[in-house]
């Protein structure tokens, strides 16, 4: 007699409408997938979700407060009312430091084994601490506690896999696996539709480069706004981008956006979160995707640029190399981080220099530009499917079922 479907507690902080980084994407299409194959309930912060199967948990609120230090508390207090909850999972898989705790507590509660997903790593964002003060000493004592008692850790990339190892060496490395990101092909595609461009004032008929994402000292804005200074003045950048994580980077975004603009190079900013439909939509039109990151353990947002048919260009770091393959869907950047925790290229200039001149190739040709798109969307659809990521999770699970 087969075994019954194997019981899984899915925890994550972000899940569908609250999806606003690569964690949450990443999270969202594994249920869509895993409940094809197995008994899959989701646990998730805030408001209750309408969905099937899916229990959402507010934080106590006697933690509110501005203190910075304070959203990591409410992180902990949501993770503690999650633990109470998994008893009748077989298996607690969590996804990124807000969620890990709850899974480790399940782990010595409920004694289920615990997989977590590292989608990046605490210590390597030192940024963070300008954010949070305490609290992300908090969040890298979770991270480490969780990842170090972990019965397996998924690796977004094969860089984050090392990564991981050599942050922390009380991971045995037959405990981490790797297991890329997927992409959906149906929802991330070449379109002609020109509706989104129309509504936030993008100019189909010149070349536009655009960027998608948050603005943090992760994903690099400073120094793509650095290269606009270089760019083709054809050309116009398109920052599709929001949520500061800190008011002093939102200030300093600003004032050089402005500064570009009192020189007349092009620069649209959409701050506004846009939906899916309008990002495929300014992304299938671009001559180029530009990704800055300066730390990006796998980079979903440039597999989904290659999807609809966009080349790019990106920095060289984490599992960047691993998506973008060199003079073929795109270019690489070379990426020397400067010594310390400044959370930059150890020569600012050079970097946003060589981003601008593998920019204005693309923009002097047009030709190229669709070749690599075509490559590149062909490789998302060859190398990067969800349904596949599920399959292999699920395999894993199963080597971990203790009844």
């Amino acid at each position: 007699m087969a075994d019954p479907p194997l019981r899984v507690a899915l925890v994550t902080r972000e899940y569908p409408p609250d999806v606003y980084g690569g964690a949450g994407v990443h999270v969202e299409y594994l249920a869509r997938e895993l409940r094809q194959l197995l008994d899959l309930r989701v646990h998730c912060f805030g408001l209750p979700r309408s969905g099937p199967g899916v229990d959402a948990h507010p934080h106590w609120d006697a933690l509110s407060g501005d203190e910075p230090y304070g959203a990591a508390l409410r992180t902990v207090s949501t993770d503690l009312a999650i633990a109470a909850r998994l008893g009748d999972a077989q298996l607690v898989h969590t996804h990124t430091w807000y969620a890990n705790f709850a899974g480790h507590l399940a782990q010595l509660i409920h004694g289920v084994p615990h997989v977590m997903t590292s989608h990046s790593l605490e210590p390597l964002r030192p940024w963070k601490e300008e954010q949070l003060g305490g609290g992300y000493r908090l969040s890298c004592f979770i991270e480490k506690t969780a990842i170090e008692a972990a019965d397996a850790v998924i690796a977004v990339s094969r860089g984050m896999r090392n990564d991981i190892l050599a942050t922390y060496p009380g991971v045995h490395p037959e405990r981490v696996h790797v297991i890329h990101n997927g992409i959906d092909p149906d929802e991330y595609h070449p379109t002609a539709e020109t509706e989104a461009l129309r509504r936030y004032g993008i100019d189909a008929a010149r070349p536009y480069v655009v960027f998608v994402g948050r603005i943090t000292r992760q994903k690099g804005v400073v120094h793509l706004l650095a290269a606009a200074r270089h760019f083709d003045p054809r050309v116009t950048l398109v920052l599709c981008a929001g949520e500061p994580d800190t008011p002093e980077i939102a200030l300093e975004v600003r004032r050089i956006v402005a500064e570009l603009e009192e020189r007349e190079a092009p620069v649209l900013w959409i701050e506004q979160m846009l939906d899916r439909a309008e990002v495929v939509q300014i992304l299938a039109h671009a001559r180029a995707f530009v990704c800055p990151s300066v730390y990006e353990p796998f980079g979903i947002v440039n597999v989904e640029a290659m999807a609809c048919g966009v080349p790019v260009v990106a920095s060289a770091v984490g599992g960047i190399p691993e998506i973008v393959n060199h003079e073929e869907t795109g270019y690489l950047v070379e990426f020397e981080p400067a010594p310390g925790a400044s959370a930059g290229p150890s020569d600012p200039d050079a970097f946003a220099r060589e981003l601008a001149r593998r920019v204005n190739a693309l923009v002097d040709s047009p030709d190229l530009a669709a070749r690599m798109g075509r490559a590149g969307r062909a490789r998302a659809l060859a190398e990067f499917s969800w349904h596949g990521v599920a399959k292999k999770t699920a395999s894993l699970y199963a080597s971990l079922r203790r009844g």
